[in-house]
C-alpha cells in the first residue's frame, strides 16, 4: 500500500526567500506541494507584516496548492530547551495564538492549521486551539484532527528547528524516510529555510523526497476538510 509524503519548510523570510524559492522549484518539478510553517515574528527583529514580498510570495504559493500552517508567534520567545508553546498554560497560550492568528489574517495568510515551534505543544495550547478556530495540529509524533479528536501517528523527520543538522543525521533522515515509504507509511519531513542555504541538508531533503516518490507515496500537504477525517486523509 502506498503512503503519503508531506514536506514542510519553516522560516521563509526576506533573507531566505531566494533559497526557499529555488527549493520549491525543485519540488514543483517533482509535483510535490509544500506546507509552509509561518510565524509572525522571527529572530533579529523580523516582522511578517513588514515583509510584503514574502507575504505575497506565500499567498501565491498557497493559491497554487501549498499550505500555510501557523508556527507559533514569536521565535525570540523560543528557547533551546523549551520551545515557545511547549509548556505554556492555557491563558498565555490563548493570548499568543490569538495574536498570531490576527497577524496572519492581516497578512492574508490566515489558516486553521497549527504546528508549534519544536513541534511541541502543551496541553494548555492544545486546549485553546479549537476555541480559536483551529482544526488540525501537527506535532512531533502525529497529526491530530482537533474537531474530531482523532490522531494519526506519524513522526516528523527534520533538519534544523530543534532537530540536528550534522551529516550523519541527514543520512539517517534519508534512510528513515525510505523505510517509512517502503512500508506505506506517512513520510513527514521538515527543514528550516536557513538549512536550505547549506548543500548537505538541502540534498538530503531532495534525496528523501525522491526515495519516497520511488515507493509511490502520494505528495500532499497538511489540510483539514470538514467532510473527510484526518484518519482517512492524514494531510
Amino acid at each position: 500500500m502506498a503512503g503519503q509524503l508531506i514536506v514542510s519548510v519553516s522560516g521563509a523570510r526576506d533573507r531566505t526567500l531566494a533559497d526557499v524559492s529555488d527549493f520549491c522549484a525543485e519540488l514543483d518539478a517533482r509535483r510535490v506541494p509544500v506546507s509552509f510553517l509561518v510565524a509572525p515574528r522571527l529572530g533579529g527583529g523580523y516582522r511578517l507584516l513588514d515583509d510584503a514580498r514574502t507575504a505575497e510570495w506565500l499567498r501565491t504559493r498557497r493559491d497554487r496548492g501549498d499550505a500555510i500552517v501557523l508556527h507559533g508567534y514569536d521565535e525570540a520567545a523560543t528557547k533551546r530547551r523549551r520551545p515557545e508553546f511547549a509548556i505554556l498554560p492555557a491563558h498565555e497560550a490563548n493570548l499568543r495564538v490569538m495574536a498570531a492568528d490576527r497577524v496572519l489574517e492581516q497578512a492574508g495568510l490566515r489558516t486553521r492549521l497549527f504546528a508549534a515551534p519544536g513541534w511541541s505543544a502543551s496541553t494548555g495550547t492544545i486546549a485553546v486551539l479549537p476555541r480559536n478556530g483551529f482544526r488540525l495540529l501537527a506535532s512531533v509524533d502525529g497529526i491530530t484532527d482537533l474537531a474530531r479528536q482523532s490522531k494519526v501517528r506519524a513522526r516528523v523527520l527534520g533538519i534544523g528547528g530543534g532537530f540536528l543538522t550534522e551529516p550523519w543525521w541527514c543520512r539517517m533522515l534519508v534512510l528513515s524516510a525510505e523505510r517509512i515509504a517502503r512500508r506505506g507509511g506517512i513520510v513527514r519531513i521538515a527543514i528550516t529555510a536557513r538549512q536550505l542555504q547549506r548543500p548537505g541538508p538541502r540534498q538530503a531533503m531532495l534525496d528523501a523526497i525522491d526515495l519516497a516518490l520511488l515507493h509511490r507515496t502520494t505528495p500532499t500537504v497538511y489540510r483539514w476538510q470538514p467532510d473527510q477525517p484526518v484518519l482517512i486523509d492524514a494531510a
